[in-house]
Order: C-alpha cells, then sequence, then structure tokens
C-alpha cells in the first residue's frame, strides 16, 4: 500500500514545532527533526527547502491571521466612525481580543515567532508589528481630529514607547506560559490599565 502522506508530512509538521519550541531555530537541526519524525534528513526536504522554510510554515500562518484580524479591526473602527456609531462602540473590539482569539488558541506558534525566532527574519516580529500599527493609529488619530475629536498631540516616539509596552503587556502572559484562564485575567487586567489612557489619546469620553 502506498505511505499517506498526509499523515507523513503531520508527523514533520510535529517534529519540526517539538524541535524548534525546545532549541529555538539556531540550536535546532535537520538531523534532530528527522530523528523526532522517524525518517532521514534527505526525507525531511521532500517535504520543506531546508530549516527556514521549515520555520516559517511553522509561524505564517499564525502572521497571517494576525494581519487578517487588525485588518477587519481597522476597516470596522473605520466604519463605525463614517456612520457616527456613539463613541463607546470604538472600544467594543480592541487589539486583546485579538490575543485572546486568535493568539492565545495557537500559543505554541507564538512561543516559536516570539522567543524562539532569533535567526530569522522575524526575530524583530514585535517591533515590526508595533510600527506597522504605529502608522495606522498617527493615521486615525488624523482622522478623528479632522472629525471634530481633541485628541492629543502625540509624537512617533512617544505612539512607538506607548504600543510598545501594550503589546509587550499583552504578549508577557503567554510568553510565561500561564494557564489559559490566568491569561484572560491578565488580559482583562492589561485592558482596564490602558484603555483610558488609549481613550484620551483619541480624544473620547
Amino acid at each position: 500500500m502506498p505511505r499517506d502522506k498526509t499523515l507523513s508530512h503531520e508527523k514533520v509538521k510535529k517534529a519540526i514545532k517539538e524541535e524548534f519550541l525546545e532549541k529555538g531555530y539556531e540550536d535546532a537541526s535537520i538531523r534532530s527533526i528527522g530523528a523526532r519524525a522517524g525518517m532521514t534528513s534527505a526525507g525531511l526536504y521532500r517535504h520543506y527547502a531546508d530549516k527556514e522554510a521549515m520555520f516559517n510554515a511553522a509561524v505564517e500562518p499564525l502572521i497571517e491571521s494576525i494581519k487578517e484580524w487588525t485588518g477587519k479591526h481597522t476597516s470596522r473602527k473605520y466604519s463605525i466612525l463614517e456612520n457616527n456609531v456613539s463613541d463607546d462602540k470604538l472600544f467594543g473590539e480592541n487589539f486583546v481580543d485579538m490575543v485572546k482569539e486568535v493568539i492565545l488558541p495557537r500559543r505554541d506558534e507564538f512561543i516559536l515567532l516570539i522567543s524562539r525566532s532569533a535567526g530569522t527574519k522575524y526575530e524583530n516580529f514585535i517591533h515590526d508589528y508595533v510600527e506597522d500599527n504605529q502608522k495606522e493609529f498617527m493615521e486615525a488619530i488624523r482622522y478623528l481630529k479632522r472629525k471634530g475629536y481633541q485628541t492629543s498631540e502625540l509624537g512617533e516616539e512617544e505612539l512607538h514607547m506607548l504600543l510598545s509596552a501594550y503589546l509587550t503587556a499583552c504578549f508577557e502572559p503567554i510568553i510565561h506560559d500561564y494557564e489559559d484562564e490566568k491569561v484572560i485575567k491578565y488580559l482583562n487586567t492589561v485592558q482596564e490599565f490602558f484603555m483610558p489612557g488609549w481613550m484620551k489619546i483619541m480624544g473620547i469620553k
């Protein structure tokens, strides 16, 4: 009977995740991944071109989900503003929700991305994600100001500092591998702490 290629590929994916979680990208080896999957290095290369491709395949679906959520979130906020919905609706959904909905169910992939990615193009993921959101946030502040909101005068460097602090605080409970119940509790605390500040910056009472 022919071998089940799907089953074989799933074994490889599991071995890749285990290896990178245990050793990080730089110390992981093709030979060790092969041993975990029960195949030779040559066998692994039938699934992935190299170690970099293996790591990318492990984290990129999560990255795409994060980008998709962020894009939809931004569109929804502008739609709320365009339709003159009450201000409290602007913060009905926030970044903490993304952590709960997208990241928490895939915490292993997130740990790979945040703390096992040294030596890959994703090793500065948080910094890069902050910069992407910083541009969007600055544009949102300018848009709110044009709509008549009493927004704060905030420089790029100040916003970068605040966003870095906020995102790091959101990610910390997962990085420390707390149980889901604790993660949710701490995320709610982060939200309660930061939200009044964001609302003040955006001129929302």
